[in-house]
């Protein structure tokens, strides 16, 4: 489910069951480094999307954290701490925070064990075809990360 009036609909009608929620965190950076930040952006969303698709019904996809890359990280770290106990406030008990952007694994533990960080892929020089597939691919290793933290709740 996405952050779409038709999906909220039915996240509402199902909300007992969906319990986790999925938020993607991108850098922006209109500088020298807007090609770099972009391609983070341009990954975590096909990978959220990709990855929401895989588990529509049991997770919620969240619009994502975005912040300037310039600004203080420690102030975004409480902001984006604040999205997450809001989260966690009603009623998703797995907050899946997920970037690409390195400067965030000092943060680790105090975002959680659900909280992942994955190394950008370049992109930009492949087909649509071969992207999703990459992307595809890059999903099914990452399902069992998902599936361990539910199995956790048991």
């Amino acid at each position: 489910m996405k952050w779409f009036t038709k999906d909220v609909d039915m996240y509402l009608q199902a909300k007992d069951y969906v319990d986790s929620i999925l938020l993607p965190v991108i850098p922006l950076d209109f500088g020298s480094s807007i090609k770099t930040n972009a391609s983070m952006g341009e990954y975590m969303t096909l990978l959220t999307s990709e990855i929401e698709r895989q588990f529509k019904g049991r997770l919620f996809l969240s619009p994502s954290f975005t912040y300037l890359k310039e600004e203080d990280l420690e102030l975004q770290k409480n902001r984006l701490l604040l999205w997450k106990n809001n989260m966690e406030e009603n009623r998703f008990k797995h907050v899946f925070i997920m970037t690409s952007d390195s400067a965030w694994k000092q943060y680790e533990n105090e975002l959680g064990e659900s909280f992942l960080w994955l190394p950008s892929l370049p992109l930009e020089n492949l087909d649509d075809q071969y992207k999703v597939k990459v992307i595809q691919d890059q999903v099914q290793q990452m399902m069992n990360l998902f599936l361990e933290q539910w199995k956790k709740e048991k």
